[in-house]
């Protein structure tokens, strides 16, 4: 399948993997890039420049497809060494570049400089129509479905995607919710040029997180991801647990006089807990609600060859069964 995502990311289907902490490691992004779309290495995830350039190389031996690197950038306690991260992608030779959180307007001339394509993250078509016109080549739009930071206009995909084609000139790719051949045709509908995927790549064979996270996936439901931190306006969708609810009832009590200080145990060095020791009740990890359409565990290869395999059927048989006489 063809796209102008495909023909801008050098990739057989328009379908891209995420950024995720602690998941997007060299196994997935290769496995990912291996099966046609474009795998994602987090960069954040790594903290340091000589073990991002390790991971980097790392998945170079495991694909000679292309791939990316993703780097978020949000709020702190210690401030990664940005400069560095991007001087080894550059010099890495990575050819593309997923940035999320705030503009990215900074890093975009080091990296136009390297050819390196930036696909920007955005939750708003504001921010989309302002990551464009700093020159990101395509916008990744994220709708209030997602796992992980879905902004504050809580504006879901059935109107943020057509709003979005409304006003962008570059590409863009739908995220948030996304899962299968379902979700690739209806964000082609609505003008997307291909879709980022995130918590449906956790549970795949490929994934390098603890069993117990995949398990949690395919048990979960729809209705099973809360929001915490609106009160700091730094919203965060995870998957509902015996941390989450502790997090949900302090912001409960606390109220306006909430700080973030207050949720640090249930919000700080989370991530290793759950996606290397398997504790997936430790505390906040991010979760869409695409989990209520996660029913299995595949290999990236099968998952990616199920997507492009429905959305051809339901291309070429239902909805052109469907066509007006």
């Amino acid at each position: 399948m063809k796209t102008r995502i495909t023909e801008l990311l050098g990739i057989e289907h328009p379908i891209v993997q995420g950024g995720m902490h602690f998941v997007g490691l060299a196994e997935l992004a290769a496995a990912v890039s291996n099966a046609g779309g474009l795998g994602i290495i987090t960069g954040l995830t790594q903290g340091t420049p000589e073990k991002l350039e390790a991971e980097i190389a790392r998945c170079r031996e495991m694909t000679d497809k292309p791939f990316g690197v993703n780097m978020t950038f949000l709020p702190a306690l210690t401030p990664p060494d940005y400069p560095g991260l991007f001087k080894v992608i550059v010099e890495s030779g990575v050819g593309v570049v997923e940035t999320a959180g705030n503009n990215p307007s900074e890093w975009l001339p080091m990296l136009k400089e390297a050819g390196v394509k930036v696909v920007h993250k955005c939750t708003s078509v504001r921010h989309a129509l302002k990551a464009q016109a700093i020159g990101c080549d395509a916008v990744s739009v994220d709708g209030f479905e997602c796992g992980g930071h879905p902004g504050e206009d809580d504006v879901p995909n059935f109107i943020l995607l057509p709003r979005a084609a409304e006003e962008l000139e570059i590409p863009f790719i739908s995220s948030g919710g996304m899962a299968d051949g379902r979700s690739l045709v209806a964000s082609l509908a609505m003008g997307a040029e291909g879709m980022n995927m995130g918590t449906r790549f956790i549970a795949t064979q490929e994934a390098p997180v603890h069993p117990n996270v995949k398990q949690a996936l395919v048990e979960a439901s729809e209705l099973d991801t809360r929001l915490i931190m609106r009160g700091l306006r730094n919203t965060e969708r995870v998957l509902t647990n015996e941390g989450v609810e502790r997090l949900i009832a302090k912001e409960q009590e606390l109220g306006a006089d909430l700080k973030f200080e207050d949720i640090l145990p249930e919000v700080a060095g989370i991530y290793p807990r759950v996606m290397k020791e398997g504790d997936v009740d430790a505390g906040a990890w991010s979760c869409g609600m695409v989990a209520g359409l996660i029913h299995d565990i595949p290999t990236v290869k099968e998952l990616v060859d199920r997507i492009m395999s429905e959305a051809d059927a339901l291309i070429q048989q239902r909805l052109a069964g469907m066509s007006a006489a």
